[in-house]
């Protein structure tokens, strides 16, 4: 199936004589044989996407079509691999061309020749179906890779080998109901454009632990929830996309640099490797799949990559793993839609995006989700997707941004005012929000504490009547507040200072577990509620305001874990003591 190269248009190239190809069909463009994809067809004329530059092609060049749509290949040899937007792993490349890409250069996504132990777990004569796990490999000393029989494939195992194989060496042979027999490899290979399937969606009911204050206490995300991070340049979305993959609590991390700036994409290729993971004591990068398709880099691979991003998410998510999935950006992602549309004179619409970029959208945020997957036992696998927005100009109004809320449970907004005062992460608790809160409430109850979701709910409050105080304030001037107004905004100012305040780079603050937020939760309130019983007895409001113990409670994020039950209650003791202090005082 081979046609001619008929008009060229930046990554657009139409090619004529297509007509025994498909839609979706991967083809070879030119002499160079640069991948593509075929997005239109019109008669015999095809459409084509092409994921590397153009520039040097000619009308009349060949055009030849795979056969087979875009694909990833699924097995040994993922974790701690860094891709492009379509599964190249650019390390390979480099090692054929060097640190400038080449052009129409073939390298296997999955090494041919490394070899892996695998471990069988069934035995000849056993029944298996889509789903089932035939073995194990440890891919990483953290990863244990579970090799599933492919989905839509059902029968008896005929014979299954130990040993060392590399990824395309038959590991089992099933003989199917048809009687035919069918060779299974430790790899298998899934259309980009089409959701893995599973037996049945269920209702995400537990949290995604992040270690940040503002978001697991006020704006939790369920593991299998989607959320949305917008934010004006300068606001914090990528470091906040790095804090979610380094401290999140997930066995798999694919972390989609779509579109963003190179020199980001650089900080995280630079940092994973160094991070040690808290839970396992290795490298991050052991239980991490980066894709690096960076804004100077071919525009339509920029399409592709959060596709390739959410297929090894979901093969990952079949294993019955907890995966998060961080996109960075959404927007890049669009603006590439966009582009290709033009070029293929699309009808546009508003702001020029394409008018299916709505449907575009929902359909990779609805492939995140808790799902009980294919297989004969009940396993359970989980897929979060955390996609930042970069709206111009911070104006979360424009399409990408009102497309993607409605879509999420959660949003995350970041306020560029908030990152001007070095408030950080600079997420607006006025605007942001989180429909998980209500079903997370029974775990919190269980897991954490009867009383967090109560604690939650009064610094809410008390963040929210701030707001309306300050607009007082302004009008009127702090003299004209009253006592308990007073501290109301001095309890409030502790709450954004000492709890919503995480310093990312600090080797204590940069992660907080449940236990500890809800120590600061009860030290701070215990503060506003000990105090205002003081201003009914005729306490001073500006001694109350001045305790040193303020200075405690703002200080006790940084307490070391070991040392938080011990400063805890010595916070409390000290706090009873002062206060009676200021009590004493009045009377004198």
């Amino acid at each position: 199936m081979s046609g001619t190269i008929r008009k060229i248009a930046g990554p657009l190239v139409i090619a004529d004589n297509m007509r025994d190809a498909n839609l979706f069909d991967v083809v070879r463009v030119s002499n160079q044989r640069l991948i593509g994809e075929i997005i239109e067809m019109h008669g015999d004329a095809a459409s084509i996407q092409v994921y590397e530059e153009t520039s040097g092609l000619a009308p009349g060049e060949p055009v030849e079509s795979t056969g087979a749509p875009l694909s990833v290949e699924l097995g040994p040899g993922l974790i701690s691999n860094i891709y492009d937007g379509i599964q190249r792993p650019l390390e390979d490349i480099m090692k054929i061309s060097g640190n400038s890409l080449e052009r129409g250069v073939e390298v296997p996504s999955l090494s041919r020749e490394k070899k892996w132990q695998f471990t069988p777990l069934l035995k000849n004569g056993d029944k298996v179906k889509g789903g089932d796990i035939l073995g194990t490999v440890q891919e990483t000393d953290v990863v244990l890779h579970k090799i599933l029989v492919p989905a839509r494939v059902e029968g008896v195992i005929k014979s299954i080998s130990a040993g060392e194989f590399t990824v395309d060496e038959t590991v089992a042979v099933i003989t199917l109901s048809d009687g035919n027999d069918k060779e299974l490899s430790l790899m298998q290979k899934w259309p980009v454009r089409v959701q893995r399937p599973y037996k049945r969606k269920l209702s995400p009911d537990e949290p995604l632990v992040t270690g940040q204050r503002v978001i697991d206490t006020l704006f939790p995300i369920t593991k299998g929830g989607v959320a949305a991070v917008p934010g004006p340049f300068g606001s914090g979305k990528t470091v906040v996309q790095h804090q979610l993959a380094k401290w999140a609590e997930a066995d798999i991390v694919v972390y989609i640099g779509c579109g963003e700036r190179g020199n980001e994409m650089t900080d995280v290729l630079n940092e994973f490797p160094e991070l040690i993971d808290p839970k396992t004591g290795k490298s991050l990068m052991e239980r991490t799949v980066l894709i690096a398709n960076t804004s100077d880099m071919p525009v339509a691979a920029r399409e592709a990559s959060i596709y390739t991003g959410i297929t090894i998410a979901e093969y990952f998510r079949d294993m019955g793993y907890s995966v998060a999935l961080m996109a960075d950006s959404t927007s890049r992602w669009a603006e590439a839609l966009r582009e290709m549309s033009g070029r293929l004179e699309e009808m546009p619409g508003e702001e020029g995006y394409p008018a299916y970029l709505g449907s575009r959208l929902a359909q990779f945020y609805e492939r995140a989700g808790k799902v009980e997957t294919l297989c004969s036992d009940e396993r359970i696998g989980t897929l979060s997707v955390i996609g930042a927005v970069s709206p111009p100009g911070g104006d979360i109004s424009e399409p990408v941004s009102q497309a993607t809320l409605r879509i999420v449970k959660v949003f995350w907004g970041l306020d560029s005012s908030l990152a001007y005062k070095r408030h950080f992460p600079a997420l607006n608790w006025l605007t942001s929000y989180s429909l998980y809160t209500d079903s997370l409430t029974k775990w919190f109850d269980c897991k954490v504490s009867p009383r967090w979701m109560q604690l939650r709910t009064r610094l809410m409050q008390l963040l929210q009547e701030e707001a309306e105080l300050e607009e007082i304030v302004k009008l009127v001037g702090m003299d004209a507040l009253s006592s308990p107004d007073r501290l109301k905004l001095e309890a409030a100012r502790s709450i954004r200072e000492d709890f919503l305040h995480q310093n990312a780079f600090h080797d204590i603050d940069t992660y907080t577990p449940l236990d500890k937020q809800l120590m600061l939760m009860e030290l701070i309130l215990a503060f506003y509620d000990k105090a205002s019983d003081a201003l009914t007895k005729g306490a001073n409001v500006d001694k109350l305001v001045a305790m040193n113990v303020r200075e405690s409670i703002g200080r006790f994020k940084y307490v070391p874990v070991d040392d938080t039950e011990k400063q805890y209650n010595e916070i409390l003791v000290n706090l009873d003591k002062e206060i009676n202090k200021v009590l004493t005082e009045g009377e004198d």
